[in-house]
């Protein structure tokens, strides 16, 4: 059926600002016709929907989410054979959220193809989901790139079974090959289907914060050359000015967190890189309340890692750097979230500040960059545009125009008039298609309360302990290593 939506302000990320009283017209998936109302020929049997007072823009982008990050022991037994569950469920919180794609940066391949695919074709509702599988370079969650201490409590069977379920052959194994090799080891993981190259510029975590580098800058070259032989986009994890400089110069269409760069602020020379616009930066921001209280809980190196952090977030918005709005977003059970390793992290933080939850985050993200002077069309640009631009999407998304694909949130009020905007909303359309909200995510299992207390737990007597957390690194998601 035909849809036109009539009535609302259309803030379509291609004009400078909202035209009200716009009408779309939508069929098959695709936007056919935009424009005042009285100009728009109406097919027979079209369904009108009347959002007069509404604003619409195009569908929400996450440009780093993780729609499977608890991978902490007890999840990954209690849910062996069931990952694409989770997934579908973390699928269907980002797109109850506006998020109508979003591109999953580090995860299982198989499970996250699969879902992608179910999606794709209709047999699942969820946001539209573009994965990289594992980050090229980084061994698995049952490691000490994530989680080190695992191995030892589980079999190493089961240890090696998840391992190889993120990893395959693009692990730690890469960093002693030569680039030649590298190369031809990321082109056989490119052949199993993912939709775009990450790999780490820098080391994830450990005792040194990631201030290690990962490849040489050979190496990386020959990354980048293999993602765009495949007609892939490629993107690398960085945590140092270094890092960040060598992935820039390698070739990345976009650097993932490129405001975290340990103690030390980007210098001026990458800046004015940033500033040309060829690659895009994935920016993790935290508000200046957030920021006031997650210092309370972490040690004087990490403050002295996110005050960097932050000016950097102000620098880049300054240069005019192409900014995309990510947030490592994902879920985690409620019984996770009451461990001390997490809320002594940015993910402990409330949820109106906590950047890193998938349902809000973006939302978080948002109202931050507004703090550090982002404009209100530059906001809507990082969240939208910028993002399929940077993965090579930009013909069918990014923006509201005709031919294109008819993803599109409707807000009850104007969110160049303030971020905080952005969480009204009032309905969500993909591909065409008005969603239904209320009925996501259909089966809860992370997202799902816990379980009523048993009457032994009432009568349970501990003994005295003090949980003890070691400084982590600030990008990481668990704060685990």
């Amino acid at each position: 059926m035909s849809l036109l939506f009539t009535g609302a302000t259309v803030i379509d990320g291609v004009s400078d600002g909202g035209m009200a009283g716009q009408s779309i017209l939508v069929d098959n998936g695709r936007i056919v016709a935009m424009g005042r109302p009285d100009g728009i020929p109406v097919p027979p049997g079209t369904r009108t929907v009347d959002l007069s007072g509404k604003f619409v823009i195009p569908g929400l982008m996450n440009a780093n989410v993780h729609l499977f990050v608890n991978v902490l022991f007890e999840t990954l037994v209690r849910y062996e054979g069931r990952y694409e569950d989770l997934i579908v469920e973390a699928a269907q919180v980002a797109l109850k959220g506006g998020m109508t794609t979003v591109f999953d940066t580090w995860g299982p391949r198989r499970a996250l193809m699969a879902v992608r695919d179910r999606i794709d074709r209709g047999e699942t509702v969820g946001s539209r989901v573009r994965c990289a599988g594992n980050i090229i370079g980084f061994d698995g969650p049952f490691s000490p790139d994530f989680i080190g201490r695992t191995p030892g409590v589980g079999s190493s069977h089961f240890v090696d079974r998840v391992n190889a379920a993120w990893v395959e052959n693009s692990g730690r194994h890469l960093m002693w090959l030569t680039p030649e090799a590298v190369g031809e080891e990321v082109r056989s993981y490119i052949g199993h289907g993912i939709d775009f190259v990450k790999y780490a510029s820098n080391e994830h975590g450990g005792t040194s914060a990631g201030a290690f580098l990962q490849f040489s800058e050979r190496t990386q070259r020959a990354i980048t050359g293999e993602a765009h032989r495949a007609g892939l986009t490629a993107q690398a994890h960085t945590s140092t000015v270094e890092g960040l400089r060598m992935a820039i110069e390698a070739g990345c269409d976009l650097v993932q967190h490129g405001n975290m760069t340990g103690p030390v602020e980007i210098p001026d020379e990458t800046l004015e890189r940033l500033a040309q616009g060829n690659c895009g930066v994935v920016i993790f921001p935290l508000t200046d309340s957030g920021m006031a209280a997650l210092r309370e809980s972490v040690s004087d190196l990490e403050w002295t890692m996110w005050k960097a952090s932050d000016a950097n977030a102000r620098n880049l918005v300054r240069v005019g750097a192409t900014i995309l709005l990510a947030n490592d977003g994902g879920i985690f059970a409620p019984e996770v979230m009451q461990e001390p390793m997490i809320k002594g992290t940015w993910n402990g933080l409330p949820e109106d500040e906590a950047l890193g939850r998938l349902a809000t985050g973006h939302f978080v993200w948002l109202r931050a960059m507004e703090e550090k002077g982002m404009a209100p069309m530059d906001l809507l640009h990082a969240t939208t545009r910028n993002i399929a631009r940077a993965y090579g999407v930009e013909d069918d998304l990014g923006t509201l125009e005709v031919g294109k694909i008819a993803d599109m949130v409707i807000l009850d009020r104007d969110p160049l008039q303030g971020a905080d905007n952005y969480r009204s909303i009032h309905a969500v359309v993909k591909e065409g298609s008005l969603v239904d909200l209320d009925a996501l995510p259909e089966r809860p299992l992370l997202t799902a309360d816990l379980p009523a207390p048993l009457d032994e737990e009432a009568r349970y007597k501990k003994a005295l302990h003090e949980g003890v957390r070691l400084p982590g690194c600030p990008t990481c998601v668990t704060g685990m290593h």
